[in-house]
């Protein structure tokens, strides 16, 4: 790596700052014996030095022109916070035991995603492990981290990091998040984590003073955007593709989530996103893992999963927050801020068809036709879930799906994120109807800064209409308010949910015909008076049938469509699922008259050795 420190060996180490606007630069050793070493500068403007007598957790710092004194922009860890020195780290120091694990394909992925502080009550990556057990019972097999990356205080969403490559202290640093990692390998579960590479925190931040990481010719919602096209921008773009390197080599990770990668700006003939793709897929043959690279984007432009050699930027999949909307408004009949663009039945077919639903249409809430079509894009590039992070957090209470909707409504939720043709993310605690709400919370020093944060909190929240009062993110109750109460699983309600989920992903992961690399062939049908929708998968090897209401009423309906005789396998309105009972048939055919219970599933598969096919 250029950027950091790099511990060598035999109380050696070699420190690395990109510095092109300072005259001198000097390295301070804060302990155990305070000395100051004058460093070397190239004609790129890296400042370097090599060091002896330097031991692992060696603290130091860098002095700028003689005058200040800052902690390394590519710190490894902060052990005392964002305005303390730094500490060297050596990677060699932990043992793994994770050689056997290379990793799981996207398109077998059952995510879920988690914040560490909020996950349980000591907030630590140590606390985590002793619930690995139960994720991998209900079966989850990849969990996904809110950013860890070194930011002000101790509580924070993780996205206002000024420390992209240390690991949060308070969380538990290097050592905790590879012992976590390791322990998930060891029980198959791989490890996502989300980085964010379209803006840095402001408090802490020294790279404005150092060199030309920012650029006022874009603007990004956190102010100016990260300098990946103009002067010097190879040492920025070096700078966030060793980042990327980093968490693979060093901490085992599986697959990165990178946020928001509308607000990345590059028009440079080799975006940034192809580069860092490239780069991460030569790792990828090096070592014989699966690497994954997710975006987060509301670009709705397929070619940020289209293959580099097809013209794309190369992501292996994206979040896709169409398929939320166009749910979630079924679901609550929510239409403010960008749910006026959702909440039709066709809306929802069109998200189970084609992942977008704004393909080259016109958006009612941009104002402008938005989107193009992802032709031939696989399914498992794209992931989907009912609730994430942003979706409860960015509300104004921080309300979960649970306190929205009915018990019924939250098991069809359920059943059209795992049953769908996409790979399903969970956010925590949704699979037993967690309903304490997820805030937005901070823990910021700069009293501007927090002032800042709570008015720009209740600007956007405006276009929602929403009423009331945010909670105060500084408020140390609005973190303890966001943290989730697994003791509710106790509950036979939670816990009905819970064995509903479970039911569901194993369904899911016994039916060849629901993964997303069997060759299948699927229809979706909408009924926009009856609010209802059924989705045919079919192939050689059988066919499955998922009917979904999204109808408080029972509803009357057939498929003319049905080649093959089915048996009911799952139905969320039977009482052992506390439903108001069952009324669809156990056998499904061509003329079945269908009663469906209102907010309600019903699944029927066919196997090759039973079917009778049907006359058309």
């Amino acid at each position: 790596m250029r950027n950091g420190v790099s511990y060598l060996g035999d109380s050696k180490c070699s420190f690395t700052i990109w510095a092109p606007l300072s005259e001198v630069v000097e390295l301070k050793i804060c302990s155990p014996i305070e000395r100051h070493i004058p460093m070397n500068r190239d004609h790129r403007g890296y400042w370097e030095v090599v060091v002896d007598d330097i031991m692992p957790q060696t603290c130091y710092m860098f002095v700028i022109d003689n005058a200040r004194e800052i902690a390394d922009p590519a710190s490894q860890y902060q052990p005392h916070g964002v305005h303390r020195p730094s500490q060297v780290v050596d990677h060699g120091l932990f043992t793994w035991t994770d050689a056997s694990f290379k990793g799981i394909d996207i398109s077998q992925m059952i995510m879920y995603e988690l914040h560490v502080g909020a996950f349980t009550e000591a907030g630590t990556f140590e606390a985590i492990i002793g619930h690995l057990d139960d994720l991998a019972d209900l079966g989850i097999n990849a969990i996904e981290l809110m950013p860890v990356t070194q930011f002000p205080g101790d509580k924070n969403w993780g996205y206002d990091s000024v420390y992209p490559y240390a690991v949060q202290d308070s969380y538990g640093g290097p050592t905790g998040l590879k012992t976590l990692v390791d322990k998930c390998h060891r029980r198959g579960i791989a490890v996502v984590l989300d980085v964010v590479y379209n803006h840095l925190g402001p408090e802490g931040n020294c790279l404005w003073e150092l060199a030309h990481y920012f650029t006022d010719r874009y603007k990004t919602p956190w102010g100016s955007a990260i300098n990946f096209d103009g002067k010097h921008s190879d040492e920025v773009r070096n700078y966030f593709i060793e980042n990327a390197l980093y968490w693979f080599s060093h901490y085992h990770i599986d697959a990165l989530r990178l946020d928001a990668i509308h607000a990345i700006y590059d028009m440079g003939a080799r975006h940034i996103l192809q580069e860092i793709s490239e780069r991460v897929n030569t790792l990828a043959r090096e070592t014989g893992r699966r690497l994954c690279l997710i975006a987060e984007s509301d670009l709705n432009d397929s070619r940020v999963i289209k293959p580099i050699e097809l013209g794309g930027y190369g992501m292996d999949a994206q979040w896709c927050d169409d398929y939320h909307h166009a749910l979630h408004t079924l679901l609550t009949s929510e239409q403010n801020g960008y749910y006026r663009d959702f909440g039709t039945v066709r809306h929802m077919v069109s998200a189970l068809n084609n992942g977008y639903v704004y393909s080259g249409v016109y958006s009612s809430y941009r104002e402008r036709t938005h989107g193009n079509f992802p032709q031939g894009r696989p399914d498992w590039q794209f992931v989907v879930f009912s609730q994430n992070h942003d979706q409860v957090g960015n509300r104004m209470l921080g309300e979960r799906l649970s306190t929205l909707v009915s018990f019924e409504a939250l098991k069809l939720a359920a059943a059209v994120v795992l049953l769908s043709p996409y790979v399903p993310m969970l956010f925590m605690g949704e699979e037993y109807a967690e309903d304490s709400p997820f805030l937005y919370f901070i823990s910021h020093g700069d009293p501007a800064l927090i002032k800042a944060v709570r008015s720009g909190r209740k600007k956007e929240f405006r276009e929602f209409k929403w009423k009331g009062t945010p909670p105060d993110p500084q408020d140390i109750q609005t973190f303890m308010r966001s943290k989730i109460h697994r003791e509710k699983i106790d509950s036979p309600k939670n816990k009905l949910l819970l064995d509903f989920y479970k039911t569901l992903i194993r369904f899911r992961k016994e039916t060849p015909l629901l993964s997303p690399l069997y060759p299948r062939h699927i229809e979706v049908y909408g009924q926009e008076a009856q609010r209802l929708i059924i989705v045919d998968y079919s192939s050689d090897g059988g066919s499955i049938v998922c009917i979904f209401n999204f109808s408080a009423q029972e509803t009357l309906t057939s498929h003319q469509n049905l080649r093959r005789t089915m048996e009911k396998v799952l139905d969320s309105a039977d009482t052992i699922w506390d439903g108001s009972g069952a009324r669809t048939p156990d056998v499904l055919s061509k003329d079945t008259q269908l009663t469906v219970p209102g907010s309600s599933v019903t699944v029927y598969r066919n196997h090759p050795d039973k079917e009778t096919i049907l006359s058309l």
